[in-house]
C-alpha cells in the first residue's frame, strides 16, 4: 500500500510531461538539434518542477514555492491541451505528416500560452464583484436587503500581494456592507510569513460584523495563531460557535465551523462540531452557516441551516481540473439548494499555488437576503 503512494504520483507526473512532448517535440520531427533540446528542456521540468515543490511548500521556501507552482500550471494546461489536440489530429488526416502534427504542435502551443498568459492576468487581479440574491425564509422584514460581502481562499502565500490585499480590501468596503465573510484559506505560511499580506484585513469596514472561519490550509501551518491573529484584526472569529445579528427587530444567525482537516490536526477542540455552533442558536431564527468545504452541506442540511457559505473549490481554478474536484464536492460554484438548505459555493478571493485561473475566475462575493 505504501508503495503505491510513491509508484502513482512518480506515473502522473511522467504522464503529465510525456504526452506534451510527445505533441510539441517528437511527433512534429523539429530535426536532431530542436528535438534534442526540447527534450532537455522537458527533462529538466520533470526533475525540477517536484523539487522545486518539495522545497517551497515542505521546506518554506517563497522562489522555490513560485517556480514549482509556475512549472506546475505551465506543464498542466500543455497536458490538457495536448490531450484535446487529438481532435484537430484526426480532423487534419488528409494532411500528411510531418506538416499534420506541426500544425497540432503550433495551436497546441499557442493555446496553451495564450490561456496562461491570460490565466495570469485574471489570477492577480482584483476579483469582480459576482452579486447573488438569496431567500431567506423565515427572514424578518428588517433584515430584508442584508448585504453580506464574502472573501475566501486568499491563500495570501509565496507572492508578495500586499498591494492586491489593500485593493480588495477597498472593493470590499466600497460594497457599504451589513456583514462581511471570509470563509477560509486565508494563508499558507506561517503568521510572521504573512502577516504583511494578511494585515490589511483589519481595514474591512461592515456595520454588523466581519466572520472568519479556518480552511484546510490553515491546518497545514498555525491555525490557532491565524485565529488569534484575525481576533486581533478585529474580526470575530466563529470556532465552532455562533453570534446572533439583529436589525430592525429582526434577527439572524451567523455561526462558523472548523474545516474538517482540523480533526487530524492533532489540535485541542478542533475540527467541525456544528451542534456545539449552534447551541446557543434561537430555534426560530434562520441561521447563515459559514464552512469552508461545499461537502459539509449534508450536515447543514440535517440541521436545518437556511444558508451555508462556502469556497474551496476555487472552481477548478485551472481548467478541467474542475473534473478531479467533482470527485469529491457537491459543487463548484453559485448558489445551489439541498433540501432545505442553500449553499452558495464562492470560486476564491485569491488562488492557490499557481498564479493562474483558466476558465475559473476569482470573485468577491455580494450576498443581498430577501424575506419570502
Amino acid at each position: 500500500m505504501r508503495g503505491q503512494f510513491v509508484v502513482v504520483p512518480i506515473l502522473a507526473l511522467i504522464l503529465l510531461f510525456t504526452v506534451p512532448w510527445w505533441t510539441l517535440v517528437l511527433a512534429p520531427d523539429w530535426g536532431t538539434a530542436a528535438t534534442v533540446a526540447g527534450t532537455v528542456v522537458f527533462a529538466l521540468g520533470l526533475v525540477t518542477m517536484p523539487v522545486a515543490m518539495f522545497r517551497g511548500h515542505a521546506r518554506h521556501q517563497d522562489g522555490a514555492a513560485r517556480l514549482g507552482d509556475s512549472l506546475l500550471a505551465v506543464i498542466w494546461v500543455l497536458f490538457s491541451w495536448s490531450v484535446l489536440s487529438l481532435v484537430l489530429r484526426v480532423a487534419l488526416l488528409g494532411v500528411d505528416d510531418p506538416a499534420r502534427s506541426r500544425i497540432v504542435a503550433g495551436v497546441t502551443f499557442a493555446v496553451a500560452a495564450g490561456l496562461l498568459v491570460h490565466g495570469n492576468r485574471v489570477a492577480m487581479r482584483v476579483p469582480p464583484v459576482k452579486a447573488t440574491d438569496v431567500v431567506i425564509p423565515r427572514l424578518g422584514p428588517g433584515l430584508d436587503g442584508l448585504r453580506v460581502a464574502v472573501l475566501t481562499d486568499t491563500h495570501y502565500g509565496p507572492i508578495d500581494r500586499t498591494k492586491w490585499s489593500e485593493q480588495v480590501v477597498a472593493a470590499v468596503n466600497a460594497l457599504d456592507a451589513d456583514v462581511v465573510c471570509h470563509a477560509g484559506d486565508l494563508a499558507d505560511g506561517a503568521v510572521a510569513e504573512r502577516r504583511k499580506q494578511v494585515d490589511p484585513l483589519g481595514g474591512v469596514q461592515a456595520a454588523l460584523g466581519r466572520f472568519y472561519i479556518t480552511g484546510n490550509h490553515e491546518y497545514f501551518g498555525e491555525a490557532q495563531a491565524w485565529i488569534d491573529h484575525m481576533e486581533g484584526l478585529g474580526w470575530d472569529t466563529l470556532h465552532n460557535r455562533s453570534t446572533l445579528l439583529e436589525r430592525d427587530g429582526d434577527r439572524i444567525v451567523f455561526a462558523g465551523i472548523d474545516d474538517p482537516t482540523g480533526s487530524a490536526s492533532g489540535l485541542p477542540g478542533h475540527g467541525p462540531d456544528l451542534a456545539a455552533a449552534l447551541a446557543d442558536a434561537p430555534a426560530d431564527v434562520p441561521v447563515v452557516l459559514l464552512a469552508h468545504q461545499p461537502k459539509q452541506v449534508k450536515q447543514a442540511r440535517e440541521a436545518g441551516v437556511a444558508l451555508q457559505i462556502s469556497g474551496h473549490t476555487h472552481g477548478g481554478q485551472i481548467w478541467p481540473f474542475h473534473l478531479l474536484v467533482r470527485l469529491d464536492q457537491p459543487t463548484l460554484s453559485g448558489l445551489t439548494r439541498h433540501g432545505p438548505t442553500q449553499l452558495y459555493n464562492s470560486r476564491g478571493t485569491g488562488f492557490w499555488g499557481p498564479p493562474f485561473r483558466v476558465f475559473a475566475p476569482s470573485e468577491i462575493t455580494l450576498l443581498t437576503l430577501r424575506s419570502a
